[in-house]
């Protein structure tokens, strides 16, 4: 059975950036700490042996639609620095140039390219694994769907997602909507922690059967239980939008073709000029596969 490696590029090329010295520089003398190690993770992917690979990039960190639903989505964000910002494109060519299919855009995130890959790819006898540290991702595992944090070594199935956030892949979009997640400035129900969603979700279900029978909330065995339904009936609007911002679209402007994932191996004419421009002769040895 093929897998198809689905990577989330940006937490690993900004790892890269703030880990390895600003000295790592190309004979010219761009700083390009971040490519360095970026290349380096993706020759780490490689000896998994993947059959089908594709990376997805964020096109923008203040024009995805998010952005126009709610102006304050990741707001609290700072930009890149002028010289990781600069080392972007380059991270963009090393791909391609390793022979892997690229993706972005400036209106979808990575995530949601990855999320519409997958959709598109669903009911096909094959496995994926979406390589990311985007908690976000838990909401797609499955049977036959694994979501790996390479940094921690951490890899989720059902079980392990559930064990590790308390609730199955199918609340994970309900649990964020309720308790919002800070990371991505998302705001939830205002008062309602993670103990509080998650003994909501176990007891209904998900967030829509939760408003269906708000009057139960104060009967259920929660400390402060009547100040739960009424903080979620005050807050019904930023949980639903919360819901909606945390909900990974399947909606990006691409076309999922198996093929042009199909992993044959780095391609020599352009890995040899950019590989010499930056300085990776030790990088390019560690290549395990040429097409």
């Amino acid at each position: 059975m093929s897998t198809v490696y689905l990577i989330d590029a940006s937490p690993y090329i900004f790892r890269a950036y703030y880990s390895l010295p600003p000295t790592i520089k190309s004979p010219d003398g761009m700083q390009v700490n971040a490519v360095y190690g970026y290349t380096d993770f993706l020759l780490q992917i490689l000896k998994e042996s993947p059959t089908h690979i594709a990376v997805a990039f964020d096109g923008s960190l203040t024009t995805s639609f998010r952005n126009k639903i709610y102006p304050e989505y990741k707001a609290q964000r700072e930009l890149p620095p002028p010289e990781l910002e600069a080392q972007l494109d380059t991270c963009f060519k090393v791909t391609q140039a390793m022979g892997m299919s690229a993706f972005i855009d400036d209106e979808f995130e990575a995530d949601d390219i990855i999320g519409t890959l997958l959709d598109q790819l669903s009911g096909k006898n094959r496995r994926a694994v979406v390589v990311s540290n985007d908690k976000d991702f838990a909401q797609f595992v499955s049977d036959k769907v694994t979501f790996w944090n390479f940094a921690k070594g951490e890899r989720y199935d059902s079980t392990a997602v559930e064990k590790k956030f308390g609730v199955p892949p199918g609340q994970i979009v309900d649990l964020l909507a309720l308790m919002g997640d800070s990371v991505d400035n998302i705001p939830g129900v205002k008062g309602v922690g993670p103990k509080t969603a998650k003994i909501l979700l176990n007891h209904f279900g998900g967030l829509e059967q939760i408003y269906e029978n708000i009057d139960v909330v104060e009967s259920l065995p929660l400390r402060g239980a009547a100040s739960v339904r009424e903080k979620l009936i005050q807050h019904r609007e930023m949980a639903e939008l919360s819901k909606q911002l945390a909900t990974i679209s399947l909606d990006a402007p691409l076309q999922a073709d198996l093929n042009k994932l199909k992993y044959a191996g780095a391609e020599r004419e352009k890995i040899e000029p950019l590989f010499r421009n930056l300085g990776f002769t030790n990088l390019k040895d560690r290549i395990p596969l040429w097409a």
